[in-house]
């Protein structure tokens, strides 16, 4: 069965033998019209099923009420929940979100930026992949006059609003509280190093090893071990180390802390009595394990909102015709401390 074509302003104004410009006069109650005749538009209007078409409208008065957002993947609790922030603000003041997620590809989320601009959305938030660092297409989204907002992986070079973490101040915190559970060879795999966020992570490391004495330990510094397949042999290679680590700390995020539990208890490593796990960002399953996963939340889902509000903030002062400064507003998380370090 043919889908049914839908019902224009001109199909009313062919019923009624009237202009089109007069149906859109009254469907948008103008009072250039008798009360009779924009009674009966309304009438035949309902009758056909007619649906105004919100965004030629809004398109016609230079706003889509579009928020474009982009994130490396939409199934990690972190970024799915900055989502539900952003949507519970949004949609109170009128606007639709299109979510497209870059799967930590640079090409895709050129492209998903490509197609954002495309659908002229009102504004682009992002969080940028881990893959690549050319940052063009952020700079085109600034050329089109299209609002950008980055949070949490950010690309400083550009000056935009951005929303992040003090990811050194909350890593620091973590590596202490191990070096105060009595660990002291204490293990970092890290996150992609062309990302400041994760950088600031292997700062805080460093920072908290430095200011409690112990030394920094190369050995136990790992790189390009953010996934899964590149997490698991890594971490079977520190524990064979001659001087294995008694702790690791997953600063990437979770899902390596997932990897180290996992390996750990194939190899017969007790938890938290010989190894102690933290990780990054508080994913629904670090609650359930056995043992329970140490971890920082980042308190997503208000991230999320301080996205939506500084959207609107910098929104009025434009009406306004007030100045506006590229901002940086930076939440503090919180170490969350559960078995899997707690001896």
């Amino acid at each position: 069965m043919k889908p049914k074509k839908r019902v224009t302003i001109y199909d009313i104004a062919r019923k009624l033998n009237l202009t089109a410009s007069s149906v859109s006069r009254a469907l948008n109650n103008s009072s250039h019209v008798n009360e009779a005749t924009k009674q009966l538009i309304v009438k035949t209007a309902a009758e056909m099923n007619y649906k105004p078409n919100t965004l030629a409208s809004n398109l016609r008065k230079g706003k889509s009420q579009t928020i474009g957002i982009v994130v490396p993947r939409i199934n990690q609790n972190f970024f799915s929940n900055v989502i539900a922030g952003i949507e519970e603000t949004t949609y109170q003041r009128g606007y639709n979100l299109i979510i497209c997620q870059s799967n930590e590809a640079h090409d895709k989320e050129v492209q998903c930026i490509n197609t954002l601009i495309n659908q002229h959305v009102d504004c682009i938030v992002i969080s940028v992949a881990s893959e690549g660092n050319d940052y063009a297409h952020l700079q085109n989204v600034i050329d089109h006059n299209i609002q950008l907002i980055q949070f949490d992986r950010v690309a400083d070079e550009l000056e935009t609003l951005k929303v992040v973490n003090d990811n050194q101040q909350a890593s620091m915190e973590a590596v202490s509280h191990m070096i105060t559970q009595g660990y002291k060879r204490i293990a970092l795999l890290e996150g992609p190093q062309n990302l400041d966020v994760f950088r600031q992570r292997k700062a805080g490391y460093i920072a908290a090893l430095k200011a409690h004495g112990l030394p920094v330990d190369e050995e136990l510094i790992v790189a390009n071990s953010w996934t899964k397949d590149l997490a698991g042999p890594a971490v079977r290679t520190l524990l064979n180390l001659p001087q294995p680590p008694d702790a690791i700390f997953a600063s990437r995020d979770d899902f390596s802390a997932l990897v180290v539990l996992e390996v750990a208890t194939d190899m017969g490593v007790k938890v938290p009595e010989q190894l102690g796990i933290c990780g990054y960002s508080n994913e629904a399953f670090t609650e359930v394990t056995s043992p329970s996963i140490s971890t920082i939340d980042q308190h997503s889902v208000y991230i999320g909102k301080t996205i939506s509000n500084l959207y609107f903030q910098e929104m009025d002062n434009k009406n306004k015709d007030t100045a506006s400064t590229p901002k940086t507003i930076s939440i503090k998380p919180k170490l969350i401390i559960r078995s899997s370090t707690s001896r």
